[in-house]
């Protein structure tokens, strides 16, 4: 069980195309809180950054409200997120999976011109330059590691061992997390299980450069 049976704050952290946004609606539907995608509030109309000390006084106001379910994974807000949060969701899916996804969205994006914040769309440069900072493909390749350690270690981190956090791996995982998000059992009690797995997940060969 969490360690709290009332799941009313949520961080909804992992990799670009994990899944973060669609799990954090569906989730703050079940919830009945409301649902906030830090995308939205940084990128401004151009794809312009909120400069950080708007964009944390933004995120404040809020974190600070009694219910929520916030995705994202922007360093300059997490310690406000967390500080209010009361569990941190934690898509974890392999790289692979990661890579199928985030394509396949950037694509449909790009043909059908979505809008996704502020009027910004997906820019056709994401399949035109491999550099991390010009396409969310190849942050999403190079950042998988990274997302991967960064939260395994901060799951592990007793200064943060009030937070109750969920490694989802993968489909299944999300389907028995969003039937009973508060019967959900916490990371550390999937991980020192018998035959659980390690915070790195079930597929820490598949982490890359």
């Amino acid at each position: 069980m969490l360690k709290s049976a009332i799941v009313r704050r949520v961080s909804v952290v992992g990799n670009s195309g994990s899944g973060k946004s669609t799990l954090a609606r569906e989730l703050a539907a079940i919830l009945g809180v409301p649902h906030l995608e830090l995308d939205s509030v940084f990128h401004q109309p151009g794809w312009e950054p909120l400069p950080a000390p708007e964009f944390q006084r933004a995120v404040a106001a809020r974190a600070n409200e009694d219910g929520w379910v916030i995705d994202g994974n922007y360093s300059a807000v997490r310690p406000l997120v967390w500080a209010r949060a009361d569990t941190v969701v934690w898509l974890d899916p392999p790289r692979r999976t990661v890579m199928r996804q985030v394509i396949w969205r950037t694509a449909r994006r790009t043909v059908t011109r979505q809008e996704l914040w502020n009027g910004n769309r997906e820019p056709v440069a994401n399949f035109l330059h491999w550099g991390a900072e010009e396409s969310i493909i190849s942050w999403a390749w190079h950042n998988h590691a990274k997302y991967r350690t960064r939260y395994a270690a901060a799951a592990a981190d007793p200064a943060n061992a009030r937070l109750t956090f969920i490694r989802l791996a993968g489909r299944r995982d999300v389907s028995r997390f969003l039937a009973d998000p508060a019967g959900y059992a916490p990371l550390a009690a999937r991980s020192s299980s018998p035959g659980g797995p390690s915070p790195a997940g079930p597929a820490s060969a598949d982490t890359g450069g």
